[in-house]
């Protein structure tokens, strides 16, 4: 990892102007005509391929504190390397071997848990303002959505380093924020398959496909520093390729829910946080849907 940047100085509470490109991007002024064709646009390429970035969304002094927060966080970051399927469940040899859910990679990549963030953070202030959720909520055409109530993963760091790989997998909640704050010299481009489940339909098959190598349906994207990306992970299969050379891939993650209650299941928690706390498996018996995680 490269050195980091020089600590920022105490600093009071920023303005939504200080985070985001409001002159571009008005989202704290709903029916503005910038904003409208904003969440326009951002509808109809979640509609079609489940992924929509929006460009320098973030300001450039915003981007350099998120990124010198998670590199003074970065000793307290909870590095996994760990095997797992795209579904993080365990190995359940009942199942034909060719099953996807029998089909596991060697993950590496570390999160800065939401509960340790600086109480001036500016991805907390971000995640905070009710501009931003009501923002999301009319880009993924969802209204109410909510701040994700489990203390670990509602908006945490993700980092990958050079060598490390996030294999295929499905997001435990609907859909997924992400704001870019460091990209690497090499790799750490996202791919993603659209649509790949529902509720009514696993599609197993058409997940194995994927993991054996069909590309056919494969989107592959690459966004700078300051980008949002709004992205349906919940239904589409995605992975981040192999980080190679100097940098890391760092990236910011406000997540927003359907469901006030829901939290990650306890194995979940584990596998990426380090550990489940109660409210893990207090709310494990009252899941929204019964998709296979």
């Amino acid at each position: 990892m490269t050195t980091a940047p020089a600590s920022v100085t105490e600093r009071a509470t920023r303005s939504l102007a200080d985070i985001i490109d409001l002159q571009r991007y008005p989202i704290h002024q709903p029916e503005n005509p910038k904003t409208q064709a904003l969440i326009a646009q951002c509808r109809a390429q979640l509609d079609e391929t489940g992924c929509s970035v929006v460009p320098d969304f973030i300001q450039p002094e915003a981007v350099a504190r998120m990124r010198a927060e998670a590199y003074r966080l970065r000793e307290r970051t909870f590095w996994s390397k760990q095997s797992h399927n795209p579904y993080m469940t365990a190995e359940d040899p009942s199942l034909p071997e060719h099953h996807p859910k029998r089909f596991f990679e060697r993950r590496t990549s570390g999160f800065i848990n939401s509960d340790i963030l600086e109480a001036d953070s500016d991805l907390r202030a971000l995640y905070d303002w009710d501009a931003m959720t009501r923002f999301v909520g009319a880009c993924v055409g969802v209204w109410p959505i909510y701040q994700w109530a489990d203390p670990l993963a509602r908006c945490p760091y993700a980092i990958m380093e050079d060598g490390h790989y996030f294999p295929w997998h499905f997001d435990g909640n609907e859909f997924t924020i992400s704001v870019s704050v460091e990209q690497p010299e090499q790799g750490g481009e996202f791919e993603y398959v659209p649509n790949m489940r529902s509720l009514e339909d696993e599609n197993f098959e058409g997940v194995r496909r994927v993991l054996d190598g069909d590309r056919s349906r494969v989107h592959r994207l690459v966004w700078e520093p300051g980008a949002l990306q709004l992205f349906k992970g919940r239904y589409s299969l995605h992975r981040v390729t192999r980080v190679e050379g100097e940098g890391a891939w760092i990236t910011a993650l406000p997540t927003y829910v359907l469901d006030p209650e829901t939290v990650n299941r306890p194995e979940r928690a584990k596998q990426f946080y380090g550990y489940a706390m109660p409210i893990h498996y207090e709310r494990e018996a009252k899941r929204p849907d019964r998709l296979t995680d």
